[in-house]
């Protein structure tokens, strides 16, 4: 079978010359004459993680109208491909080959791509990942301009304070470097409980966060706002943790009603060394080889609480395969309790970061009966202590 048609350099182009709506249908068209390729689909993975949506071709009445086709995850052969990062391959109804390819980003699952063709040797299943890699940029890239991705991976309506805490996250949910890989997950209250987080790369640190508004609703959600963007406005400043912290605390005194917990770190790049504030927040927890123990550090005040505060810098080394995790209290409180997050942590310790936070806020769902009274948030840092700029995109935290 030829490559005829369209390379990926050209794709790449042809994408960036359509509008933002129809670029998804490039990459199809391509497949299609390249590869004789059928029932070409882009499936987007929806907002809690538990669906499959199907993007609707630019211009269709769903498209229009906002319908889409889904599929739940679970026992899905979607779920495989994600899971695995690799390309699914079995036989179709016409007697050709269908092929699944993981559509992701530096680690960020945006969702998978779906076609059938006459037959699949190495060259063309190599081109159909190499496609749908190259889509991953694409949707990342086309997703600042338009709402087609996000209504698309909406199954359920938004609140207001929904609407408000989803945009305050980050657009990517992991990422991964040659040093590290991170994940985070947020599973909601029924009433928005105020939790966020936050991390951004420089070249020399990681920075991340994790806040809980006090309250719920839109009250809550609006206490998370002031503090998220208190404190990516002085990270941006190129402030310290401290003024960080101070930032935060002096916009809710003058602002907002309320109190914010958090726990901000920065993680040098080169050494491992990670420096600390906790404003009232829980404990991290750490895997280290085969133990996993709480990190009993000092506690400081929660931002915005009444009365004259300090913040102070705390600090441990992270040594290579060691594995962070950073939760709120929704994690631990009221029938979550029941939820033994250090075991969980130890079972997981030789899957990716994904399938922690995967494990630990479905275990936490569950444990609620699907109805959280509070927002229970997780973040996994896995530290590789590497510079050989090859990122990890596999594995648990010992393999480095």
């Amino acid at each position: 079978m030829g490559g005829e048609g369209l390379g990926l350099d050209e794709v790449l182009r042809a994408a960036e010359d359509a509008a933002p709506v129809e670029s998804v249908d490039v990459v199809a068209r391509n497949l299609q004459k390249r590869f004789s390729a059928r029932e070409v689909s882009f499936w987007l993975v929806d907002v809690v993680g538990q669906e499959a949506v199907r993007l609707p071709r630019a211009g269709t009445a769903a498209q229009t109208r906002g319908e889409t086709e889904r599929v739940q995850l679970a026992g899905s052969v979607y779920d495989r491909v994600l899971r695995s990062q690799s390309l699914h391959q079995e036989p179709d109804e016409e007697g050709g080959c269908r092929l699944v390819a993981p559509v992701t980003n530096r680690g960020d699952c945006v969702g998978v791509l779906d076609l059938a063709v006459p037959e699949a040797d190495d060259a063309v299943r190599d081109a159909v990942a190499q496609a749908a890699h190259a889509l991953a940029y694409i949707v990342v890239t086309d997703r600042r301009f338009t709402d087609l991705y996000h209504w698309g991976r909406r199954t359920t309506t938004m609140s207001l304070a929904a609407e408000i805490q989803h945009q305050l996250l980050p657009t990517a949910s992991c990422c991964e470097a040659a040093q590290f890989t991170l994940v985070g997950g947020l599973v909601p209250a029924d009433e928005i409980g105020g939790d966020t987080y936050d991390y951004a790369l420089d070249q020399d640190a990681l920075y991340l966060s994790v806040t809980d508004a006090m309250g719920h609703d839109t009250a809550s959600a609006l206490l998370a706002t002031l503090t998220v963007n208190a404190l990516r406005g002085a990270r941006r400043a190129g402030l310290s943790l401290v003024e960080q912290a101070c930032s935060a605390h002096e916009a809710i005194i003058r602002h907002g009603h309320g109190m914010t917990t958090g726990q901000l770190l920065r993680v040098q790049l080169e050494t491992g060394i990670c420096e600390l504030v906790n404003a009232g927040h829980p404990w991290p927890l750490r895997l280290r080889g085969d133990s996993v123990e709480e990190l009993t550090l000092r506690v400081d005040m929660p931002f915005g609480v009444p009365v004259p505060v300090t913040y102070q810098v705390q600090r441990l080394h992270l040594e290579p395969g060691d594995r962070l995790v950073l939760i709120t209290d929704g994690m631990g409180e009221r029938a979550a309790a029941t939820v033994d997050v250090p075991a969980l942590v130890h079972a997981t310790r030789d899957e990716h970061p994904r399938e922690v936070v995967r494990a630990l806020t479905s275990a936490v769902h569950e444990a609620c009966g699907g109805s959280l009274p509070d927002d229970a948030t997780t973040m996994v840092l896995d530290w590789h202590g590497s510079r050989t700029g090859q990122r990890q995109t596999s594995g648990g935290s010992n393999n480095t």
